[in-house]
């Protein structure tokens, strides 16, 4: 079969790409390990940016987001026994962020895609990626049927994750990696409960850093910070109450809404990044390429970020025939990327209690959190890259 673009990964990256070509009318194939089932039904959290917000609209994918989402006009910062808020649209000039969970996205770009005809395949195996140092490279994989299969394309957009098979395909000295690794992890929960609070709380306690955020009216998503080689088992539902209510406290009338817990999760933590994000005909984009903490909230709007330029690229060559933004698009894309990862480690570095830090390091975290929620310029920079830095270039 014959494609323009073969895009490997059904996820956030995958589908936004193939809906953006589709729009300029660039043909794709996506291929996807999963079934549709499952790509839709793994839970996962998120916080969308007002670029990626705005992206989600522009291509037909919002509607269901616009009415079901969360709109956040900022966060709260607890510390040192109080609280401080950070007005997004105050000091950015009205932009905001969105309660919107990845499974959802996942969910309204797989209907736009199969609405407009995409050719998305579910359920392949043995996925393979040759000649992608020519102009005609190759994607081969087993269909759900068990028949093998080839696509000759003329790119291939490798969306397909930390454990595909794009970035292991690019030969042994080709990438540089970057990586960080906390030691840390998050515990993380949902439960049948009311909000806690109208908006992202972010506790930074000397137990450990704690993140209330919410899913729905009736479902709420927590975090408390522990040790990454914890079990879950060892945290019985009381246990799991106690510690988030000794690291969140009571104050002016509040108090945490606990409930039923139906969900819970170990999430690891690292900052990884790898360039370039290129090799030959194949573009690496989202997790293939890098991955960040979540306290930034990052993931999905980096792998948003990704394809609208790696998108604009591939219509730039398809109604030229020049390659100077496919020459570029690793360059600009990681821009952006480590901007959010300084972020991502800035926010994690501020608000989690790292193993062995002493009195001298509490109290410059505290004189951070204390800078931030009292400097305006300190809350400007923080809210910028919260709800998202502008798509340079774009």
């Amino acid at each position: 079969m014959r494609t323009q673009v073969a895009i490997i990964g059904a996820g956030p990256a995958g589908l936004l790409l193939s809906q953006l070509l589709h729009l300029q009318g660039i043909e794709s194939i996506v291929l996807e390990s999963r079934s549709r089932d499952a790509i839709e039904g793994t839970i996962k959290a998120g916080i969308l940016e007002q670029g990626t917000i705005d992206l989600m609209n522009a291509i037909g994918a919002g509607e269901r987001m616009m009415k079901e989402g969360f709109v956040h006009e900022g966060i709260r910062l607890r510390f040192d026994g109080r609280e401080e808020r950070i007005d997004f649209p105050e000091l950015t000039g009205g932009r905001k962020v969105m309660i919107y969970a990845q499974h959802e996205v996942i969910k309204d770009l797989v209907q736009v895609r199969l609405d407009t005809g995409a050719d998305i395949r579910f359920e392949v195996s043995e996925v393979s990626v040759h000649e992608l140092g020519g102009t005609r490279p190759q994607v081969r994989f087993r269909d759900r049927d068990g028949v093998l299969r080839r696509i000759d394309c003329d790119f291939i957009a490798g969306c397909d994750g930390t454990q595909g098979v794009s970035r292991p395909s690019i030969p042994a000295g080709e990438l540089s990696i970057y990586e960080r690794l906390y030691p840390f992890g998050w515990f993380g929960i949902l439960c049948k409960a009311p909000p806690s609070s109208d908006e992202l709380i972010y506790a930074h306690h000397e137990r450990g850093f704690v993140l209330v955020s919410t899913r729905s009216p009736e479902v709420q998503r927590m975090y408390f910070q522990c040790d990454p080689t914890d079990k879950v088992e060892n945290w019985s539902d009381d246990r799991i109450w106690a510690e988030f209510n000794a690291r969140l406290g009571s104050r002016d009338g509040w108090k945490l809404q606990e409930g039923p817990i139906f969900h819970k999760v170990i999430v690891g933590m690292r900052s990884q990044v790898v360039e370039p994000m290129r090799y030959g005909r194949l573009f690496l984009a989202g997790d293939a390429a890098h991955v960040v903490p979540p306290t930034g909230a990052k993931g999905l709007n980096l792998a948003a970020a990704d394809v609208r330029v790696l998108a604009r690229a591939l219509t730039h060559y398809y109604a030229t025939g020049r390659t100077d933004l496919l020459d570029g698009y690793s360059d600009t894309a990681l821009k952006r990327i480590w901007k959010a990862q300084r972020f991502s480690w800035w926010m994690t570095s501020m608000l989690h209690t790292f193993p062995g830090a002493d009195a001298f390091q509490r109290r410059v975290q505290i004189a951070e959190l204390d800078y931030v929620t009292g400097s305006r310029a300190a809350a400007t920079a923080l809210a910028e890259n919260y709800v998202g830095l502008p798509f340079d270039g774009l």
